[in-house]
């Protein structure tokens, strides 16, 4: 199974599969609803 990996390492790479993925939530601002949503912006 480690064999297999290493022999098709190149296409892994190419496919992006050996890449971590750093995408994680946002945590919530105080002062807003969510890490950036805010309440509705009213003129008057």
């Amino acid at each position: 199974n480690q064999i297999d990996e290493e022999a098709n390492r190149p296409a892994l790479k190419k496919a992006g599969f050996l890449s971590r993925d750093a995408r994680v939530i946002e945590r919530k601002k105080y002062g807003l609803k969510k890490a950036r949503k805010r309440s509705q912006y009213s003129k008057r």
